[in-house]
Order: C-alpha cells, then sequence, then structure tokens
C-alpha cells in the first residue's frame, strides 16, 4: 500500500490545513454559540474546490483518489465538527450516490454545481421507523404515468436547511420488502416538498438537522437514482463509502485533541512541575496516540482499498466503528488532563466532548457496525465452509 501523495494533493492538504487553522478554527466557538457557519467561511472553501473533493474534473470536482479525499477530511476535522460535517456529509453521503450510479445526463446536470459549492447535496434515508432498519422506511413513491407520486416524511436530515440536491429512498413495491426501495434525486423548490423545523441537539451546533415532508411530491422519472427496486442496496453503498469518510473525520478531531492535551499538559504547573511529570499523564498521551495511530492505519488502508476497486464493506464498518470508539475515549481523556478547564464550555475540550458522542449513532450505530462485521464474518465462514476440496 503506497499512501504517498502526488505534488499537487499534497499541495491542497497544506491549503486545507493552513486554511483550517488559520481561518476556521478561529471562529469555532462563535458558529458553536451562533449556530451558524460564517458566509465567508462557506465561500471561501468553495474557492478551494472542497466541495468537489468526491466529484471527477470532468464534472468540475478536485479529481481526488480516495486516499487523498481522506487526508483532506483529516484537516477538515480539526477543527468545530459543524464545518466538518458540512463538508464531510455534502462530500461524502450528499454526492456519492450520483457520483457512483447516477447516470450521464443525471451527473451532467448536477455534478458541476454540487463540485462548486452552488448546490449542497444531501442524503434522506431516516425516518421514525427506519434507522438502524433501514428497510423499514415508510415513505412511498407512486409510479403515475411518466412520473412518480412521492409522500411521507424524514427526519434528523443533516445539512438539509442548506441543501438543493436530495438523494430520498422511498418505496416503490411495497411486496418486495428491501427490493421494493427506489432512490430519487429530488430538487428544492419542488411542489409539495417541504424542510420542516430545526432540531435542538447536544451538539454539532452551527449544522442542522431537520425534518422533510412529501406530500403528493411528483418526481419525474429521469430522477431515478440507479434501477428501481435496487434503492436499499443504494443506502448500503452510499452509507458503506459515508462510514469511511467519517473516519477519516474522526482522525482528524483525535489529532487535535492529543495536540491541545498535550500543550496543556506541557505548559500546566501542579506540585511544582508541569503536569506531563506525572506518570497518569503520560500514560493518558500515549494511549491517545497509540489508538490515534491505529485508526489512522485502519482508515487510510480502507481509502487504498476503494482506490483499487475492492469490496470494502466490512473494513469500512470496522473504520466508522473504531473511528467513533476511539473519538469518544480520547476526547473523554482529554477532559480528564484538562481537569475543570476541560468542561467549560470557552474552551473547545468541552465542545469535542459533546460532538463525538453522535459519531456513534449516525451513519450507523456502533451496534449496527458490529452486525456487519458479523454478518461478513458468517459469509466468510460459510464460503470456507462449501469449498470442495478435489
Amino acid at each position: 500500500m503506497n499512501f504517498e501523495f502526488s505534488e499537487d494533493t499534497n499541495l491542497i492538504i497544506k491549503n486545507v490545513r493552513d486554511f483550517v487553522y488559520n481561518v476556521v478554527d478561529p471562529y469555532a466557538n462563535e458558529i458553536e454559540k451562533t449556530d451558524t457557519i460564517p458566509q465567508f467561511i462557506v465561500d471561501k472553501s468553495r474557492e478551494m474546490g472542497l466541495f468537489g473533493l468526491s466529484i471527477p474534473e470532468e464534472y468540475g470536482g478536485l479529481g481526488l483518489d480516495t486516499v487523498g479525499k481522506f487526508a483532506v477530511l483529516e484537516e477538515v476535522g480539526k477543527t468545530s465538527n459543524a464545518y466538518t460535517t458540512l463538508i464531510g456529509g455534502h462530500t461524502g453521503i450528499g454526492t456519492v450516490g450520483i457520483v457512483e450510479m447516477g447516470n450521464e445526463e443525471q451527473k451532467q446536470k448536477y455534478l458541476p454545481k454540487l463540485a462548486s459549492g452552488e448546490h449542497i447535496g444531501v442524503f434522506a434515508l431516516t425516518e421514525p421507523s427506519a434507522g438502524s432498519d433501514a428497510s423499514n422506511i415508510q415513505t412511498t413513491a407512486v409510479f403515475q404515468g411518466d412520473r412518480y407520486i412521492l409522500n411521507g416524511s424524514k427526519h434528523y436530515i443533516t445539512n438539509a436547511t442548506i441543501a438543493d440536491i436530495f438523494t430520498v429512498m422511498a418505496v416503490t413495491d411495497p411486496s418486495k420488502g428491501a427490493k421494493g426501495i427506489t432512490s430519487f434525486i429530488l430538487e428544492k423548490g419542488t411542489p409539495g416538498f417541504t424542510v420542516g423545523k430545526k432540531e435542538a441537539k447536544m451538539g454539532l451546533h452551527g449544522v442542522q438537522s431537520v425534518e422533510l415532508f412529501f406530500e403528493n411530491c411528483e418526481i419525474p422519472i429521469e430522477n431515478v437514482l440507479g434501477e428501481v427496486g435496487q434503492g436499499y442496496v443504494n443506502a448500503l453503498k452510499i452509507l458503506a463509502n459515508g462510514r469511511a469518510g467519517l473516519a477519516a473525520r474522526n482522525l482528524g478531531s483525535c489529532v487535535k485533541l492529543l495536540e491541545l492535551s498535550l500543550d496543556f499538559a506541557m505548559e500546566r504547573v501542579q506540585f511544582g512541575k508541569p503536569i506531563f511529570e506525572q506518570q497518569i499523564i503520560q500514560h493518558y498521551l500515549a494511549e491517545m496516540d497509540l489508538e490515534i495511530e491505529t485508526l489512522r492505519s485502519m482508515t487510510y488502508r480502507v481509502a487504498w482499498m476503494v482506490d483499487q476497486g475492492m469490496n470494502v464493506t466490512r473494513e469500512a464498518s470496522m473504520a466508522k466503528l473504531h473511528g467513533s470508539e476511539v473519538y469518544c475515549r480520547i476526547a473523554d481523556k482529554a477532559v480528564q488532563i484538562h481537569g475543570g478547564l476541560g468542561y467549560m464550555q470557552d474552551y473547545p475540550i468541552e465542545r469535542y466532548y459533546r460532538d463525538a458522542r453522535i459519531t456513534r449513532i449516525y451513519e450507523g450505530t456502533s451496534e449496527i457496525q458490529k452486525n456487519i462485521i458479523a454478518n461478513q464474518l458468517r459469509k466468510k465462514f460459510n464460503a470456507k465452509k462449501t469449498t470442495v476440496t478435489v
């Protein structure tokens, strides 16, 4: 596996690192308090091409391979997780469906504006009865003439208040279960489509999660994404890609927490010496560093596998599971190292601690990732058991 970057990719990574450190991070507390990402940060992100990480050059994107994209997402993860979610959600589950499953007409129509950031893309699957059980969605799409009539609702849809293009999953044939689900491209402003109230959340302040409602919402047949009845399969592919990217974002947040904790341990004096001299603090920092390096190896291996065209169902779930669990453990240690200061809202540790918690829930809970991994083990066992040696 070769994780070396081209000169162009290294320049993009450096520019993103500088932008995150010098421009975004100084506004992280303001984003938290105002629940809004400043427009100039969004505009600068557009200029840098950050909304086009997942989109090929021929459609206006940066054309990075997955390893390069993950390196950028790692840098993006080192600041406000609201900003991280804006970029990561759009370039992951928000656009990858059209990139991977869209026909040429759909790609020509939607990808250039998604790549430039003029349009924001989101993924709409979750419903009150369909979270971990993605096959249990109740939103329906009935074919009439030359279009589908969409009825139902979604909730907890991230970035939806600013979105223009929605990848929506709906049931087109209830008799077929998971094989009766189809994915659609829905445009903002379509009659019968409304965005509901903003949810009040524990963390991720600065990026909104909202409800979506569809009431006799008409979607032209040309906006079917992929094949009819393949929506559930499409959703699993989209989520696998997003989960692996989330691991890269979590990696960046973990690196930032270690940097903050190391700086504090070197400067904070107790009992006449820096607290770094206390063995327990050294052990905390060593454990954080160890977990970061294992997460880095796992994350970039998944990225490399994607670039080789390999199936990463198992590995993406492992990276998502490990990344979210490591992030939570490191955030907890960072609070402990900082003591009372780590509990104060004016310092970033408390914000990372709250933001980390959702990573064990969204884009598939930790428990669901374990189910996926176990299912892959079952398949491996059954394949081995049925192999006949001549």
